[in-house]
């Protein structure tokens, strides 16, 4: 017989969330304070999981932070998960070009994530600056070569090569060979 079990207080998953949000841009609690108009022994609660903040606090932590509030929640919700078995982790293909992408880092929420791209031979895939606003991105090409196009500037990729992106710009990624180029991308959100 199955006992129907509450669902798990999702406090602890928060408070670490917020505080992985906070350090990851070292912000001082005072600071987060100053640009959520939440106080900061109410922050510091929350962090240490002695109280469970409300949707309006929340809201306003989300704001400071750039996330909405559903991402916010949703990466608290996936917190814990340190392994990615490679049978696991999610792979979508492009139906136009063929490029595969693979979620290679655990679903932890952590601010760092990494993918798995393989791009066929003379496909190119183009995204707008928007795609790029809250995260710092390196590209590390494993085999192949990659003409990465970022806004006015052009860089040529082989293998071994890895290059830090600027400021947001419009990038187009394009495999000017005749076999597929393989390259990993970093991630972490602003």
């Amino acid at each position: 017989m199955r006992v129907n079990q509450p669902p798990p207080d999702p406090t602890f998953a928060i408070s670490t969330r917020v505080r992985i949000e906070r350090e990851s841009r070292e912000w001082s609690l005072s600071e987060l304070a100053e640009r959520s108009g939440v106080s900061k022994a109410m922050i510091s609660k929350i962090e240490r999981g002695e109280a469970s903040p409300t949707a309006t606090v929340l809201g306003k932590l989300s704001g400071a932070f750039g996330l909405p509030l559903s991402m916010l929640l949703a990466l608290a919700e996936q917190a814990g998960e340190r392994l990615s078995r490679s049978a696991d982790q999610p792979v979508w293909t492009d139906p136009e070009t063929g490029y595969t992408r693979r979620a290679v880092s655990p679903r932890s929420g952590s601010m760092l994530e990494l993918v798995d791209v393989t791009l066929p031979p003379n496909a190119r895939v183009s995204y707008p600056s928007s795609a790029f606003t809250f995260m710092h991105q390196q590209i590390w090409v494993r085999s192949g070569s990659l003409v990465f196009e970022e806004g006015e500037m052009t860089h040529e990729l082989e293998a071994g090569d890895c290059l830090q992106l600027g400021p947001p710009a419009p990038c187009t990624f394009f495999n000017p060979g005749n076999r597929p180029c393989s390259y990993v991308v970093a991630l972490v959100r602003r």
